[in-house]
Formats: C-alpha cells, sequence, structure tokens
C-alpha cells in the first residue's frame, strides 16, 4: 500500500500547485489522476485541484472496468455507475484518463493554449510551435464521452503524449508527476504569449449606468474585456471555450449609446433566453452580476487572460449555438456549477 499512498501523494501536491496557477487552471476546471495497482484516482467533478492538500478531491475507480466501459455506446452511463458508490461523482473527462495509458495525466485549461486552440489556424501554427514533441491535435467535441471518442481516433493515428484539445485546452501524459510537470512546463514555454497591457477602468461611468447595482469583477484585469477594444470584441462576440459557455453564458450584456445596465441585460436575456452574467461597457469596464458565483469569477478571469493574450486580428472560431446549448443543457454541467459558489 505504500507505494499507491506514495503515487497518490505525489499527484496531490502537483495538483495543488498547478490549481493555484491561474495561467494553468481556473475555479474548478482541469483534472488530473494517477493509475496504480489496477485502480484509476481522478480528481473528482467540480471540485478544486487548488484545494486538493485541503479536500479528499480523488475518486478511486477499478481502472479494468472503466477501460471496459470505453468500449460501449453507453460508455459514459456506465462509468457514472462506477462511480455512483462515491460521494463525490468522478470527473466528466473519466474517459478520456481512463482511455489514455499513461500512469499520470493532467488536463488544463492553460491560457496560452486556449489562445492558440481557438484560432482558425491553429494546427498549422501549433505543428511549428511543437514540432519534435510527441503531440497531436484533437478536434472539438463535447467534454466527457463525445471527446474520448476524439482522442481515441487521434491517437489511432498516432501516439501522443501532449494533446491540445481545439476550442478546449491541453492534455498532457507521463510516468510520474515529475515527468508530466517537466512536459506541461515545456509546452508552456513553446506556446507561451505575453499578456497585453490595458488602461484601467472607469468607475465613474461604471457607476454612472448601474441602475442594477452591479457589481465589480474580483480581479481588476478583468475590465480589460472592456477597456482593451481587441478583448471588446473577442468578449462580446460568443463563447469560446467549454467553461466559457458553462460558466458565462453564450453572450454577455453589451451597453450601447444611452443604455442604462438594465437595458442591456433585457436586450439581451430577450435575445439568448438567459440573464447575462456579466455586462461590458465599452471604454470603461466590466460589471457582474450579483453573487457571481466564485468558479464565475474564475472563468471571467480566464477570459481576460486568454483575450489579452490575442491581438484581435487571428481568424477565431466560436463555439456554435448547438455546442453551446448541449453545454448549459449538460447535468453534468449543471452539478459542476452547483458546486462552484463556495469561495472556499
Amino acid at each position: 500500500m505504500g507505494h499507491i499512498a506514495a503515487a497518490l501523494d505525489a499527484l496531490i501536491a502537483w495538483s495543488a500547485r498547478i490549481g493555484a496557477d491561474p495561467l494553468l487552471v481556473q475555479g474548478g476546471g482541469g483534472n488530473t489522476s494517477v493509475k496504480q495497482d489496477g485502480t484509476l484516482w481522478v480528481k473528482a467533478s467540480g471540485t478544486w485541484l487548488a484545494q486538493a492538500r485541503e479536500r479528499d478531491i480523488f475518486v478511486p475507480l477499478p481502472l479494468d472496468e472503466a477501460r471496459a466501459a470505453l468500449g460501449h455506446a453507453d460508455g459514459e452511463a456506465r462509468l457514472a455507475r462506477l462511480g455512483a458508490a462515491h460521494a463525490l461523482r468522478p470527473s466528466i473527462e473519466t474517459s478520456l484518463h481512463a482511455l489514455l495509458p499513461h500512469p499520470v495525466v493532467a488536463h488544463v485549461h492553460s491560457v496560452n493554449t486556449i489562445a492558440w486552440a481557438v484560432r482558425a489556424d491553429a494546427r498549422t501554427r501549433l505543428d511549428a510551435l511543437l514540432k519534435d514533441l510527441n503531440w497531436a491535435w484533437v478536434p472539438y467535441r463535447r467534454p466527457g464521452y463525445p471527446l474520448t471518442q476524439a482522442v481515441r481516433e487521434a491517437l489511432n493515428e498516432r501516439a501522443a503524449d501532449v494533446l491540445v484539445l481545439a476550442n478546449h485546452g491541453l492534455v498532457v501524459g507521463a510516468g510520474d508527476c515529475v515527468a508530466a510537470d517537466a512536459l506541461l512546463n515545456e509546452v508552456e514555454r513553446r506556446l507561451a504569449l505575453p499578456e497585453r497591457s490595458t488602461r484601467s477602468a472607469d468607475p465613474a461611468r461604471l457607476r454612472a449606468v448601474n441602475d442594477l447595482n452591479w457589481e465589480a469583477p474580483q480581479d481588476p484585469r478583468v475590465h480589460a474585456l472592456g477597456v482593451d477594444a481587441a478583448a471588446l470584441a473577442i468578449a462580446r462576440d460568443g463563447a469560446l471555450y467549454p467553461d466559457h459557455a458553462v460558466f458565462l453564458g453564450a453572450r454577455a450584456a453589451v451597453l450601447d449609446g444611452a443604455d442604462a445596465l438594465s437595458d442591456a441585460v433585457a436586450r439581451c436575456t430577450a435575445a439568448s433566453g438567459v440573464a447575462p452574467a456579466f455586462a461590458l461597457l465599452p471604454g470603461a469596464g466590466v460589471l457582474v452580476a450579483p453573487g457571481l458565483s466564485a468558479g464565475a469569477q474564475a472563468m471571467l478571469q480566464c477570459l481576460a487572460l486568454v483575450a489579452l493574450r490575442l491581438r484581435g486580428d487571428e481568424p477565431l472560431v466560436y463555439l456554435g449555438d448547438d455546442d453551446v446549448a448541449a453545454l448549459v443543457d449538460w447535468e453534468a454541467e449543471a452539478y459542476r456549477r452547483a458546486l462552484a459558489r463556495p469561495a472556499h
């Protein structure tokens, strides 16, 4: 049992470290796993990697049974039943962790990777940046079992230790946490993009339109989505990746001309059928809905960090309406949103 405890302890320490880095993981996003003596230890859905040392966030599953489930059309349901004995649900991406042969796997929502992976020319650009690494490109599929099937197809073409997921993030696999961390750092080094500086928010203008008593975002950098022209255009055009859609919705409210906040919120709600989580006041900054969860605040921070790494003239690919609806209406994602509220 000692080697099992050692492997899990190493995963806990590494998970907590990368989970505390908002350039890699935001809120309850991302997941890690270790395979040891026939057991797959995988992060529980909706839990925060950053809290791995303080909370029991890993769920044990029988690896052979988890892999056997992948061969069935109802594989996602079979995996859910395997995890039903535990107080916490296994990660949405459990099937991905089971599929990959590596003893240690990490799926992160790397800001730098996302800034490349949302581009229409991503695969060509990444071919140059990741040359001589054992990597593969995976087209966008809904997280969970559909994504695992896309990964299987990519791996059938070539084995890979690095997966770049279109409009989603990054996966690395290795023999242990030390090797996985080294590989993650190497990919981050190659894909690093400078964060554009931007001017501050205009509190007076934000107060003047705020007839709904909305709040300022927790991270002041989020105001870049309102004051930086390129970031504003990116944020107002839709959802770029799954956690954007799940926690922030398909659209932000955007104030025009002499609008009050209530005008923009009503317009956005009428158009999408869902009340927006945040509002953009061009040239002034961002306001967020009262009581916005800690998870959603983290996703707003992520959106700002991604947008500040894009110039605004890149060809971008947004999630389609059907993609967003599939995420927002998915019960597994509703479960994650429900767990996102506690800030501690």
